[in-house]
């Protein structure tokens, strides 16, 4: 008997060890050749910048293959806990039907320079549809079965309310820079059992994870609800609005774009920008860092086949505010990744930092930021004030006792535009 109670404590060890050091999922950045990921609802969150649903609500991911091979492409889903570390569940826990499907619906771009194979794919679709809310990666596979890159989107239940205010800093010292979340949960009824442990939250600044803030615990219990009112703990950099610029019309300038050059494809030359630090703030509207493909040249207006691809300058003044510090044009179009794709080098004169990245046709937001020994600099180029306009997104996530995952529960969002002191 007690031998084989040996036996069982050894067959569970490993399974002990792989839940202690399971490693958080990341999102993978695609080769060079894969070009405009979008990954968004379909439905009243279309607007976001990854897909933020229900289940049985519909998403889309599109991407172009510049080689323009009609190559295949085969997608997998694996659901995570709330801090992005694979959960325990079977597939068949979280998945009706099967993954690992052929991407089907593709065709080739129509009278462009550049050459590309569109793909969409759709979801939940009739060989795949989603059982579970929480966290999930989509990733996609080659016909050699390598990644070719992943993408985050989330399932959630519309359990609890969400209530987000944001407030100016009560710290004099950063007062004119910072914005501060404050969120109420109401649980609706709905019992949660230690919410002080199982009850997680994560706090978006634009959809953007590269900054998320997460383990807060809620500070005050009233009723039914859960109140987050912190000041440091969730704080978060104002920064400035993005700058942009539009190429639809791919040969036309503009206030952004100084002119165009036909070379192998066409050649857009922005304007050069300057470092924004102690310039006070102007308000311009922007996408958050998003972009949009469109183009106004083609026959048929399809922006996803008809929409050329432009080799796209940057330019930044250099400033004695960069130091040695490497400089990047981050925005949603990358996946606010710092790469060796959109990192700037100077140039011949000295006096600009400069980077050329293919892009798609359409309206895109960027901002540059810097990267040193101290971590990464989003502010002292593009500046920072506590009055730009910033969209917060608040994802609450449960664990149910006896539950072998993290399920969210409920969603809240927030913008600065109604910031009050």
């Amino acid at each position: 008997m007690h031998r084989k109670k040996y036996f069982l404590l050894l067959a569970l060890i490993p399974l002990t060890l792989s839940g202690l050091f399971a490693q958080a999922e990341y999102e993978v950045e695609p080769p060079e050749y894969i070009k405009s990921i979008v990954f968004k609802s379909d439905g009243e969150n279309k607007d976001d910048q990854f897909p933020i649903i229900t289940l049985g609500e519909t998403f889309t991911l599109s991407f172009d293959d510049l080689r323009a091979r009609e190559s295949d492409y085969y997608y997998r889903i694996l659901h995570c806990n709330a801090d992005w570390t694979p959960s325990d569940l079977l597939k068949s826990q979280f998945l009706d039907g099967v993954d690992n499907q052929r991407i089907q619906d593709y065709r080739n771009s129509v009278t462009t320079l550049q050459p590309y194979s569109h793909y969409d794919l759709t979801l939940p679709n009739s060989r795949t549809r989603l059982k579970l809310s929480g966290n999930y990666i989509l990733k996609i596979y080659d016909s050699n079965n390598k990644l070719m890159f992943s993408r985050r989107f989330v399932v959630f239940k519309d359990m609890v309310s969400v209530g987000v205010v944001l407030k100016r800093a009560r710290e004099m010292a950063v007062i004119a820079e910072k914005q501060v979340v404050q969120l109420t949960i109401n649980t609706n009824g709905q019992p949660l059992v230690n919410p002080q442990q199982e009850v997680k939250v994560v706090i978006l600044q634009n959809h953007n994870w590269n900054t998320a803030i997460t383990g807060i615990k809620p500070q005050f219990y009233s009723g039914n609800q859960l109140i987050y009112k912190y000041d440091k703990e969730t704080s978060f950099d104002g920064g400035n609005e993005y700058l942009y610029f539009d190429n639809k019309e791919i040969r036309a300038s503009t206030n952004t774009i100084s002119g165009t050059e036909l070379l192998d494809v066409y050649n857009t030359y922005l304007f050069t920008n300057t470092v924004d630090t102690g310039k006070p703030y102007t308000y311009y509207p922007d996408i958050n860092g998003d972009f949009e493909i469109r183009t106004l040249d083609g026959n048929d207006r399809d922006n996803a086949t008809e929409a050329d691809y432009a080799d796209v300058h940057f330019s930044l003044k250099y400033d004695q505010e960069l130091g040695l510090n490497e400089v990047y044009v981050y925005g949603k179009f990358n996946n606010y990744q710092l790469t060796e794709q959109n990192r700037m080098t100077l140039d011949e004169s000295g006096e600009r930092l400069q980077v050329k990245i293919r892009l798609k046709q359409g309206f895109y937001n960027y901002k540059f930021v810097m990267a040193g020994t101290d971590g990464t600099d989003y502010t002292t180029i593009n500046g920072n004030h506590f009055e730009t306009e910033n969209n917060y997104l608040v994802l609450v996530y449960y664990r149910n006792f006896g539950d072998m995952y993290d399920s969210l529960i409920g969603i809240g969002s927030g913008t600065s535009v109604n910031i009050s002191n």
